[in-house]
């Protein structure tokens, strides 16, 4: 079974009010996406948006990690395949590649796994591997680009899966005003968002969410002070591991973008940022905030919101007689 180890986390807090940012920042500025592969990036571009992955062929990896909504679907479990309800959030596929694992639970050990897991999932795309690069196979625009890119003629869902993640890992969001503020520009962010980072480190926040993506690079138990009430079924990493000292253990989610990533927690039972403020406080680190205390700390966290992916909307190669149709609607359930 997979094992997975909480990262002991020692940051350093700075009590410094409205001082520069020091060198020794729990958070960091995200460096901008290099691309060395660039042709390997756009036939990933053009794999994440082309919905004929999917049993349906109207389900995409945009369709629930939408670039136009800070890579989430703003619902608090996606719909899939035949109409079903996802068991969990979403997660942004922004800054992903800044994460120790994927999934919640940690089940991937990185975005080209992750990549090929919602294409056979029943509940997500509904198709299975070898029939999505049938299709692919079936598209001469396709099969030139796979030749051009990775020298082969025969498709494999390891090239779909790699350029997926090559992508991807093009998606971060660096120049965020709070980057800006670390690099050392006083006016990026207002007084209110100093004070609610000062507060963010004293109060012990950056013990999990620090790093370049303020979060991402470990796990850690859900309710530790008070416990958290849900109805959603997910026991995070326990799931994986059988082991009950697991369960509610779930990967520290970036905060980065937040403001755009709403609802919020695994569950995605909180809408409001405020609010989601308050219950991790309370819950992680046994405090209660009042209200401009919650309203500067999130003035500090949407201060993270940074430069969002800017690229044309690739044209996906056409389909030709040879390539398989998509499953009628009233036979996607059989």
């Amino acid at each position: 079974m997979l094992k997975l180890s909480v990262l002991a986390l020692t940051v350093s807090m700075s009590v410094a009010a409205f001082a520069a940012p020091q060198k020794n920042e729990p958070i960091q500025p995200i460096e901008p996406a290099v691309v060395t592969d660039a042709a390997k990036v756009e036939l990933g571009k053009q794999l994440f948006f082309d919905p004929r992955l999917s049993k349906s062929g109207f389900i995409s990896c945009n369709s629930c990690h939408n670039l136009s909504m800070g890579g989430s679907d703003n619902l608090p479990s996606s719909i899939g395949h035949n109409w079903q309800e996802g068991p969990i959030n979403s997660p942004t596929v922004l800054n992903s590649s800044l994460n120790l694992a994927q999934f919640w639970d940690g089940r991937a050990a990185d975005l080209q796994e992750q990549a090929g897991g919602p294409i056979a999932n029943p509940m997500e795309m509904g198709f299975t591997h070898d029939l999505a690069v049938g299709v692919l196979a079936s598209i001469p625009q396709y099969v030139q680009s796979f030749q051009d890119v990775y020298n082969t003629d025969t498709i494999t869902i390891n090239e779909v899966t790699d350029a997926i993640a090559e992508f991807e890992k093009t998606l971060v969001t660096p120049n965020a005003p709070f980057d800006q503020w670390l690099q050392g520009n006083d006016d990026a962010i207002s007084a209110d968002a100093k004070a609610g980072y000062k507060l963010f480190k004293e109060v012990g926040c950056t013990a999990c969410h620090n790093g370049p993506a303020v979060g991402g690079n470990s796990f850690q138990k859900m309710g530790l002070f008070e416990e958290y009430v849900t109805d959603n079924p997910a026991e995070g990493v326990a799931g994986l591991t059988g082991d009950d000292l697991d369960r509610f253990k779930f990967k520290v989610p970036t905060l980065r973008n937040v403001e755009l990533t709403y609802p919020y927690f695994h569950d995605g039972a909180y809408w409001n940022l405020e609010e989601a403020v308050d219950v991790m406080a309370r819950l992680q680190l046994g405090r209660k905030l009042d209200e401009e205390q919650i309203s500067q700390m999130t003035a500090f966290l949407k201060s993270l919101t940074g430069e969002q992916p800017s690229f044309a909307v690739p044209m996906l190669p056409p389909s030709t007689a040879a390539t398989p149709r998509p499953v009628p609607f009233e036979k996607l359930a059989e």
